[in-house]
């Protein structure tokens, strides 16, 4: 398991499995390919991504906005010292370990041996983000789950080298003008997180070899997808009801 399939799993046990089957696909976005562009220049592979991504080019030859934009994002980030210091490690290093008795496999985006652990992430800006089921704002790193990766990662890496190292975010946001920032998450928030991956990655291993039935979320795609209708419903299921004082 990696820490995307991890991190899908908690959003939606059946579209997770139904895509580790090959039943579902989600979308790909501009928005993603966006970041895979940026991934690949900071790996040397863009040419290799350009070559098996021709949608993000025009008729002309010429990339498209969205990809031009990324250019601008690249050499935001290539003006700063200290984003390019932490993205100085060694790229794509792959690590294999085990949690609560489950394989996992982690790609790192910049590994500092011994020094620190760095992952890449496009984000659309620095606000922070509503979440509608917490009923919350929440930085882009706890919204997206990049604490729960950060779990994971520090964990492998430590099965293999021995050492406990620091987890960090080189951001850059998609802005006109892009801004970026090195962000270092704490590790009592990696410790939390990783209580939470041993806690629940049992299940999701379960769920993967056909031993539990996975529960559906009602609100993501591939749930709209497969949804059966056996019933008409009051309306009044979906009004949220406050009492004034």
């Amino acid at each position: 398991m990696g820490s995307s399939q991890f991190k899908n799993f908690m959003r939606c046990e059946a579209a997770a499995l139904a895509e580790i089957r090959g039943e579902y696909q989600r979308e790909v976005t501009d928005a993603l390919l966006v970041g895979s562009y940026i991934d690949a220049h900071f790996e040397g592979t863009l040419d290799v991504f350009n070559a098996q991504h021709k949608e993000i080019f025009k008729k002309d030859g010429e990339l498209k906005v969205q990809y031009r934009q990324a250019e601008k994002m690249i050499q935001r980030a290539e003006r700063s010292e200290l984003f390019m210091q932490f993205m100085s490690g060694d790229k794509q290093v792959i690590m294999t370990g085990g949690i609560a008795g489950v394989p996992f496999k982690i790609k790192i985006d910049s590994y500092c041996a011994d020094k620190c652990i760095v992952d890449l992430k496009c984000v659309r800006d620095f606000q922070l983000i509503w979440n509608s089921e917490k009923q919350q704002r929440q930085h882009f790193i706890n919204y997206w789950g990049y604490d729960i990766q950060g779990a994971i990662y520090r964990e492998i890496v430590r099965q293999n080298t021995g050492k406990t190292l620091p987890f960090y975010i080189a951001a850059v946001t998609k802005e006109a003008e892009p801004d970026l920032d090195v962000l270092w998450v704490p590790d009592d928030d990696l410790d939390s997180s990783l209580e939470t991956v041993m806690n629940l990655v049992p299940r999701f291993q379960q769920i993967k070899e056909g031993k539990l039935t996975p529960q559906r979320c009602e609100h993501c795609g591939y749930c709209r997808f497969t949804k059966v209708l056996t019933a008409p419903r009051n309306y009044h299921e979906d009004c949220e009801v406050y009492e004034v004082e």
